[in-house]
């Protein structure tokens, strides 16, 4: 009777961390916008105001959206990437493929292919100077390229795989390595890791990661313990501040400065807003219901508002495939959606 008391405890406990909460963050605006292919990052080029949203599978491209009022804008063509970053200086876009494709972001014209290795996925711009960083699971991590010209500036060995990144646009880079639970730091003068700093038993698997760039605090969403865990970690010298719990596994984070708020967002269509109190308290301010599936967010800084993508699917397959793993089921055609979470 006791254990079952426990089990009904723990149970409850899962559910209060899971369930959305009261709180000023709503889904404001559904744009149901179709278009077959899978997808995984979204991102939003708040000077150029266009959301790019990569897509794979047959007819891979990268899909272009206007960002004030998600109606289509064009499209990049033959580029099954993962996610897309834009230079505003040079007016560059590239993607997170094999080859990287460029082209210009006002005229979506395709500029070159830039031919790398490893298997791309996550993609970041850094202003400090004008390089794209394409990061990849296998070897090598990350290859860097310019910007201006994108002529491929080298390759950097993280340790593992890595998944966010980001930058205080002053010559500091960090990324979270999901296979080895740490946070590679980067001088972006040199292209070397200068530290990792460990998660140890307070998060496992990072798949997210924000930053406070003026308190100098990294919120790393953790897909474990579960349901999932933010991290805040002293971007400096690595030391753990305080953890949070999250209402799902992350997929992706953000933070905004202006509210001091950080976002995390989950498969199981949650987005989780954590509270800066200042920089060494913390708290789960609201756990928003989105959509399942919808896994990945961005930010449009002008407006305050996190943009999340998902799709509906059917059932999966029962009983499951042999190899026991039954996943989901196929995507319901023209189900594809953009949602727009703000106050």
């Amino acid at each position: 009777m006791r254990r079952l008391c426990v089990l009904f405890a723990v149970a409850g406990a899962m559910l209060a961390q899971t369930a959305p909460t009261a709180g000023p963050y709503k889904v404001l605006k559904t744009a149901k916008v179709g278009g077959d292919g899978g997808f995984d990052y979204v991102y939003a080029d708040v000077a150029g105001r266009r959301l790019y949203i990569p897509r794979t599978g047959a007819g891979p491209r990268v899909t272009v959206f206007n960002l004030d009022t998600l109606e289509p804008a064009g499209e990049i063509p033959n580029a099954s990437a993962r996610g897309a970053a834009v230079d505003p200086k040079s007016n560059h876009g590239f993607s997170s493929s094999k080859p990287v494709v460029m082209w210009d972001a006002k005229t979506l014209a395709p500029i070159k292919s830039i031919e790398v290795q490893g298997n791309p996925d996550g993609i970041l711009f850094d202003p400090f100077n004008q390089r794209v960083y394409v990061f990849s699971h296998s070897a090598p991590h990350a290859t860097v390229i310019n910007a201006a010209n994108g002529s491929v500036v080298g390759t950097i060995d993280l340790g593992g795989a890595p998944e966010q990144a980001v930058t205080d646009g002053e010559g500091h880079i960090y990324v979270d390595i999901e296979d080895k639970g740490n946070v590679a730091a980067i001088d972006a003068k040199t292209m070397t890791v200068t530290a990792h700093y460990d998660l140890g038993d307070k998060g496992g698997t990072p798949a997210g990661l924000a930053y406070d760039v003026k308190n100098h605090v990294l919120f790393v969403a953790c897909r474990t313990p579960a349901p999932g865990t933010m991290v805040m970690l002293n971007a400096d010298d690595g030391k753990i501040i305080a953890t949070v719990p999250l209402a799902g596994g992350s997929d992706g984070a953000v933070f905004n400065p202006a509210t001091r708020e950080a976002f995390s967002s989950a498969g199981n269509g949650t987005l989780t807003v954590v509270k800066e109190n200042n920089a060494s308290s913390f708290e789960v301010a609201q756990i928003v219901q989105t959509m399942p599936s919808a896994k990945t967010l961005t930010l449009d800084s002008k407006t305050d508002h996190i943009l999340v993508i998902g799709a509906e699917f059917a059932p999966p397959p029962t009983p499951p495939p042999a190899e026991g793993r039954r996943g989901r089921g196929q995507m319901v055609p023209g189900s594809f959606s953009i949602l727009v979470v703000g106050k």
